[in-house]
């Protein structure tokens, strides 16, 4: 806790005044409430280290303190070891959101339960403000991409998490992200299942995003 609060200190999340730490103690609760071990709670406060705090320096340290197993699962939660404080330039997002989705499919249990916890925790806190008068649909400023892409990007999430770790806490996302596509573009899936072929998110990086229209809206 000390060393995520080290490392994140003084951030916040995007366009709030919520201190980042905030975040990674919803990961880690999620983690330990669906039966996550010890490293697994340490791995998900530091989920984020790596990625937005040091890359591959930041990778090394978290290595020798808190041992392999922890490392593996940060390293394998991130969609970048560039150390952006140091001028490297991360990749274009929409081919690291793909290469991420294609890793996942291929990820351990250890390293899906924390990228679940944590994209759960995201999805709530999307919709949270989504629900806000004073934010709402400004919410999805925050982002680099169109929504259409950024709900696409999570019902591709939901694809993989639904196949690849089955269970309650998956359910949820779907759940979430159901109500997202029905909160912000008037539309929901035709059922709840889904398989393998129906990512949405192609892996050249590109979104196949496709929506089905609710009968009220309709023309």
């Amino acid at each position: 806790m000390d060393y995520a609060t080290h490392v994140h200190g003084g951030q916040v999340r995007k366009q709030t005044s919520i201190p980042y730490i905030a975040h990674l103690l919803a990961v880690a609760a999620t983690v330990l409430e669906y039966g996550g071990d010890e490293d697994l709670a340490i791995a998900a406060l530091l989920h984020d280290s790596v990625e937005d705090q040091g890359g591959k320096a930041r990778l090394d340290d978290v290595r020798n303190r808190f041992g392999e197993r922890v490392a593996r699962i940060v390293e394998a939660c991130s969609d970048s070891l560039a150390d952006t404080g140091k001028g490297e330039p991360k990749a274009d997002s929409q081919k690291r959101k793909a290469a991420y989705l294609a890793h996942l499919r291929q990820a351990d249990e250890d390293t899906l339960r924390v990228s679940l916890a944590d994209k759960v925790h995201n999805a709530r806190a999307i919709l949270r403000d989504l629900r806000k008068p004073d934010i709402g649909d400004k919410v999805w400023s925050r982002f680099s991409q169109p929504k259409e892409k950024t709900i696409g990007y999570y019902r591709s999430l939901v694809d993989v998490f639904c196949e690849q770790l089955p269970g309650q806490l998956s359910n949820e996302l779907r759940e979430i992200v159901e109500v997202l596509v029905e909160t912000t573009i008037g539309t929901k899936r035709a059922d709840s299942t889904t398989t393998r072929g129906e990512s949405r998110w192609k892996e050249d990086g590109t979104s196949a995003y496709a929506i089905i229209r609710s009968p009220k809206t309709e023309r």
